[in-house]
């Protein structure tokens, strides 16, 4: 495989010139087109705007072809590709610029007033505009910058659910390692169309999304509507989307179509979160010919870390097995194994393990022991070879010193019927240490019952672990990739009880 990432799109793209690299609706975008207009961003990044090897350049847009020229234009040119949340508010954006030490940003207009304040915020930037894209110039004069597998192609930002968010180094290498992985234990082949429907700035949609199907000679069916669901279908379905990778919500949406319409898809992948067993089921039954697998990562690892194999057996409630070329276990605090069935953090080794964090030293230091990262994750592996994620180590409530895994009583929650969403989260208690509080939201005409979903948990739960209270919602507060976010729900609870 090539040394670095540019080199592998252009050695894919030079055999199939004229094939659909993308498509957009009723639009393609063949890989020829794709290429010129990647040569173009890099031509302007390095003459015009003074782009060098190694500089920061922020990817600042929403779901739109043009990413990918964006995205490859800045490696043609040697840079390190900053996607940037589009969601966030100009002042959360310029903390991630400043920290990168980004001097560029590729980005629309789509948001004039957004654009002014950065601007006005970061004065020095300089901005290159995707609307400025030549699509049918002529052949654009210009030499990619070469680079090796060590060295950064992008710097992506964790959620930051604790603290300010950390920039993840993610080395050519690593993707590239990714890429292969998931290649073969996907079995992707250069007849796949990949459905890309969640944010293209986010790690999972960086590497299955977009890397994966073109640096094997796939294509991409980006959706250009997730709204009306109908809009989308009609997308995957007159473009013959072949592999979905989605979060669990989106599978939650499919199990509702009517009678009558099937799916184009051989694979669905669940990515992003956990895979509530309530959807899972909902999924099987209304497309039983369509596997949905669970599959786990994150972006310190570039990000794909295990999936449950397409080959079977297909084990709900787990992430599977580790992928081609990456090892996993389970250890304690000290960095001891721990012996099957055995709850420890989940740590990973592999050639997508980042190259460490952002002008973060000390983190990094946390992270990466002796050769392994640490994921912050709870688990642990079956004697099968399986392993099962029990919940996020700094999300593990302890009322009366006692372990509790939110999840287990999500899993549970999520089987009374009614409840769309759930979440469960810690309360601090003076006696207690802390209680255990859940928040529902319900299915569309549904009636919220506090005391019958308590009484439901009771018959499942022991006692320890039933919620004290369970909290309506009309919905719960989701991140842009649709993780919900549980530091604010407990900001709601310490808003609730200062009051």
């Amino acid at each position: 495989m090539s040394q670095h990432l540019f080199a592998a799109f252009a050695q894919s793209a030079s055999n199939r010139s004229e094939k659909p690299a993308l498509f957009w609706a009723r639009e393609q975008f063949s890989y020829g087109q794709i290429l010129q207009q990647s040569l173009w961003v890099g031509a302007r990044l390095r003459t015009q705007l003074g782009v060098q090897p190694g500089d920061r350049v922020a990817l600042w847009l929403r779901n739109r072809p043009e990413f990918v020229s964006a995205l490859f234009g800045i490696l043609a040119a040697g840079g390190v590709a900053v996607p940037i949340n589009n969601f966030l508010k100009p002042n959360e954006m310029a903390y991630m610029l400043e920290d990168a030490g980004v001097k560029v940003v590729l980005t629309e207009d789509s948001n004039p007033e957004a654009l002014a304040a950065l601007q006005n915020l970061r004065p020095d930037l300089r901005i290159l505009r995707v609307e400025d894209l030549v699509v049918d110039a002529g052949p654009v004069a210009f030499q990619p910058v070469d680079r090796s597998r060590s060295d950064l192609a992008v710097l992506i930002y964790t959620s930051g659910t604790t603290g300010k968010p950390k920039g993840a180094m993610l080395t050519h290498g690593n993707l590239l390692h990714n890429v292969e992985s998931c290649r073969q234990i996907l079995q992707i082949v250069d007849l796949d169309r990949l459905v890309l429907l969640l944010p293209m700035f986010h790690s999972f949609m960086l590497t299955v999304g977009i890397l994966l199907p073109l640096l094997v000679g796939g294509s991409i069916v980006l959706i250009k509507s997730l709204t009306p669901p109908k809009a989308m279908i009609e997308e995957i379905l007159i473009n013959q989307g072949t592999v979905l990778p989605a979060m669990a919500q989106v599978f939650r949406a499919l199990s509702g179509l009517p009678p009558g319409i099937e799916l184009s898809l051989r694979l669905c992948v669940s990515g992003a979160g956990p895979l509530p067993m309530e959807i899972l089921k909902g999924f099987n039954a209304r497309h039983p010919k369509v596997p949905l697998i669970e599959g786990y990562g994150l972006s310190e690892a570039s990000p794909v870390v295990s999936v449950n194999p397409i080959q079977g057996p297909w084990i709900p409630g787990t992430i599977g097995i580790p992928i081609p070329d990456v090892e996993m276990t389970v250890q304690d605090d000290s960095g001891a194994l721990l012996a099957d069935g055995v709850d420890g953090e989940i740590c990973v080794r592999g050639g997508n393990v980042m190259a460490g964090y952002w002008n973060a030293p000390e983190k990094t230091a946390e992270t990466l022991v002796g050769g392994w990262l640490r994921t912050g994750d709870i688990g642990h592996r079956r004697p099968d070879g399986y392993y099962v994620i029990t919940d996020r180590k700094k999300d593990m409530l302890k009322p009366n010193g006692i372990n509790v895994y939110p999840r287990e009583i999500e899993e549970v929650l999520y089987g009374f019927q009614g409840i769309r969403e759930c979440a469960v989260v810690g309360e601090p208690d003076e006696r207690r240490g802390e209680r255990v509080i859940a928040f529902a939201a319900m299915d569309e005409g549904r009636v919220f019952d506090e005391k019958a979903v308590i009484a439901f948990l009771k018959e499942r739960l022991a006692d320890y672990k039933v919620p004290r209270r369970v909290i309506p919602l009309p919905a719960l507060p989701r991140n842009a990739t649709g993780k919900i976010l549980k530091t604010f729900l407990r900001e709601m609870l310490r808003t609730d009880s200062a009051s």
